[in-house]
């Protein structure tokens, strides 16, 4: 009887894992190029019991773009400093009159640096202010007479106050002149006083000013007057002075009154109070009008003297004067 077979020894079995095999990863272009990503080591796997040495990935940094430093923004040069130059009055109503007018200008052009200066006679004086301009140093100025026309003051004592300060860069600006804004300004002084043309071949006016020997002064005058008259409707305007120039006041008047014109106005060309603006008052037969004073057509004019003056004019170099 054949003995029964023996059982089989019991085997030693291992089962070994492996992960699942990446994820095909989808072919580039030649053209791209890979950016290269940081990363931390990964250890390997293996089978139990087997020792295998981690080999540390190396980390690559991205490369970084030089920076550049902001740009400095620009400053723009401050605006030229607007000296409005009168001529000076002892009466105390002049220099009120205008500090207003300088005020409007300002309320006209904010920020704008504003100053009030005089020829003679009354505080600030030219001299002074341009002085303190020259000492703040770095300002530029546009010099703007407060003058209706050419004249001594301004071929002469304009220059000789520039020349006494000669680290100032400045501009000086035409007179107020024969422009439609002072037209504007005269013809409204004469209807606050009570002009009405009435009988157009009864009225007339004598436009009042100060007067000079200069003969380019006489030739603004009349056109001053030529351009009234339009304004008027053709009313008939003769210049007339307080100084240095013929016709005066009452002579214009009786030329007047000759041709038939019986209602004669005085407009007076003035751009303060003052005892030339008094005469000529006192010389009109009917009605005067007020000195130009703060009226806002002037306060425009002064600004576009001064424009015209920064953008067309050289700046002076005050030390080749």
């Amino acid at each position: 009887m054949n003995a029964p077979a023996p059982a089989p020894a019991e085997e030693s079995r291992t089962v070994l894992t492996t992960p699942p095999p990446a994820a095909p990863v989808p072919a580039t272009s030649a053209q791209a190029t890979p950016v290269p990503v940081a990363s931390a080591p990964v250890a390997p796997t293996s089978a139990p019991g087997t020792s295998v040495s981690a080999t540390p990935v190396p980390v690559v940094s991205a490369p970084v773009a030089p920076t550049s430093p902001a740009p400095t923004p620009s400053v723009p040069a401050p605006a030229p400093v607007l000296v409005a130059v009168g001529h000076g009055s002892r009466d105390p109503r002049a220099r009120a009159a205008l500090a207003r007018l300088l005020d409007r200008v300002r309320e006209l052009r904010p920020g704008l640096d504003v100053r009030l200066a005089h020829i003679e006679l009354n505080a600030p004086l030219l001299d002074d202010v341009l002085a303190e301009l020259a000492a703040a140093g770095g300002r530029d100025a546009v010099l703007v007479p407060l003058l209706l026309a050419p004249g001594h003051h301004v071929t002469h004592d304009l220059p000789a106050a520039l020349a006494a300060a000669p680290a100032l860069r400045a501009r000086v600006a035409d007179p107020l002149g024969a422009h439609p804004l002072l037209v504007e300004a005269l013809a409204d002084r004469l209807a606050e006083a009570g002009w009405t043309p009435g009988d157009p071949g009864a009225a007339g006016v004598v436009l009042a000013s100060a007067g000079s020997r200069d003969p380019r002064s006489g030739a603004v005058t009349r056109r001053i007057a030529a351009l009234l008259g339009e304004r008027l409707g053709g009313v008939p305007v003769l210049p007339a002075y307080a100084s240095a120039a013929a016709p005066t006041v009452p002579d214009a008047v009786r030329a007047l009154t000759a041709r038939g014109r019986h209602r004669v106005a005085v407009a007076s060309c003035f751009t303060a109070p003052g005892l030339f603006a008094t005469r000529a008052a006192a010389d009109a037969p009917w009605i005067a009008s007020d000195p130009l004073g703060a009226h806002p057509a002037l306060a425009r004019l002064v600004l576009h003297r001064y424009d015209r003056a920064r953008t067309t004019l050289p700046v002076r170099e005050l030390a080749a004067v």
